[in-house]
């Protein structure tokens, strides 16, 4: 069983672009959307003519005065007048949401072309402003005072698992080091990737001066950078004749969780496990039979969590998964090869979309330093707020 056997019908990416991540002042919202679409339809072998729909994933949460954007990509053409366009937005999920509105046009049969944008413009806001943006997100803070914002939403997570699962002699810190300086180490080798340094796991252990506590117990190498990026995808039905292979859609799932904190195990990420359930059922598809995985570590803790909500391994005991080699570049399942939201850079609304990218360079063999060796199967997960808004993908080369 997949999707084509559920539906009757393939979804292929067949185009893809991605911008530079960081901090890009000389860059705007609408010239960000403009380059990845322009790059995209290309890349695709398509005239701009050829779409029939155009789903823009940003959040924005007041971080841009312009709050309707869903426009700005017809700008690529004049043969884009008259398309419809519509922005979706779920936090930090808003580009997969993007890209599953996109696969469900295509599976009602409304559209046979769609093209799928990510983008978000953050660094040019102040901290205060991206601070109370990115709050809007969470039940319990939106709207209200924070010195840590986000990243404190995180700690308590981790505060959590380590009180259930013990956290011994700062263990639980030195396993965040080593997602942090795996994901730094293999951002070195992604061009869009916002920091491109190896920070070496000593550094990402230890509280300096450099690398301050943010939130206890994550430090700054815990969390992933304020961003400006973005991404697009076009999504077919058959083959346009682009410049790479298609890369096929072979499942998706999404699922969500209750907003008040009250109503969650801080530590389960019970819908993200749903969404992991609902992707790989789709697909047909166990874990072992992925080559590698892109997910949302917009904190060290949330890929800690992922490994166990992904089924890699039992809960309390994501550690292993480090321990075993398992999520390394040269691992059973290479996790983050991009560089992961921590080194690659999290412009909210392009998260989603570049994840999907990523992985389609990696299966169509065009991932350059990035490149796993032949790579046949991927999942991309991407989630809003604290285990909320949850999307998987599975992805897999023709």
């Amino acid at each position: 069983m997949s999707l084509k056997d559920q539906f009757g019908k393939d979804v292929l990416l067949t185009g893809w672009g991605h911008s530079r991540f960081g901090k890009l002042s000389e860059e705007t919202l609408e010239s960000l959307i403009v380059q990845v679409a322009t790059e995209a339809i290309g890349n695709a072998g398509i005239e701009p003519g050829q779409i029939d729909e155009i789903y823009l994933g940003q959040f924005n949460s007041g971080m841009m005065p312009l709050a309707f954007p869903s426009s700005l990509a017809l700008q690529v053409s004049d043969q884009l007048a008259n398309v419809p366009s519509t922005r979706v937005e779920n936090a930090c999920a808003s580009g997969s949401a993007a890209f599953q509105q996109g696969t469900k046009s295509l599976l009602a049969g409304t559209a046979k072309t769609v093209l799928v944008i990510g983008a978000e413009k953050m660094t040019h806001a102040g901290a205060d402003v991206v601070g109370a943006a990115l709050l809007g997100a969470d039940y319990d803070m939106a709207g209200k005072a924070s010195t840590t914002g986000f990243t404190g939403l995180f700690a308590e997570v981790a505060k959590h698992y380590g009180k259930r699962y013990g956290d011994s002699n700062g263990k639980l810190g030195d396993v965040l080091g080593t997602i942090a300086a795996k994901n730094h180490r293999n951002g070195v080798d992604n061009p869009y990737a916002q920091l491109r340094k190896d920070l070496g796991e000593e550094f990402c252990r230890t509280v300096s001066d450099k690398n301050p506590m943010v939130a206890d117990p994550l430090r700054r190498t815990d969390c992933s950078p304020v961003s400006d990026g973005a991404a697009a995808v076009v999504l077919s039905v058959a083959p346009t004749g682009g410049a790479t292979a298609p890369v096929r859609l072979a499942g998706f799932g999404q699922a969500n969780d209750f907003f008040p904190a009250e109503r969650r195990d801080p530590t389960e990420f019970a819908a993200t496990r749903a969404s992991w359930q609902r992707a790989l059922g789709m697909a047909g598809v166990g874990l072992e039979e992925l080559d590698f995985a892109e997910v949302h570590d917009c904190f060290t803790i949330a890929e800690l969590l992922m490994y166990e909500a992904m089924g890699l391994a039992e809960r309390g005991q994501g550690a292993r998964a480090l321990e075993e080699g398992w999520v390394f570049k040269d691992g059973k399942l290479p996790v983050n090869v991009s560089g992961g939201l921590k080194a690659k850079g999290h412009p909210v609304g392009a998260t989603g979309v570049s994840q999907h990218v990523i992985a389609a360079m990696q299966l169509t063999g065009t991932a350059g330093d990035m490149q796993l060796a032949n790579p046949r199967r991927a999942a991309v997960q991407n989630m809003g707020g604290v285990g909320i808004a949850n999307y998987v993908s599975v992805l897999e080369a023709l």
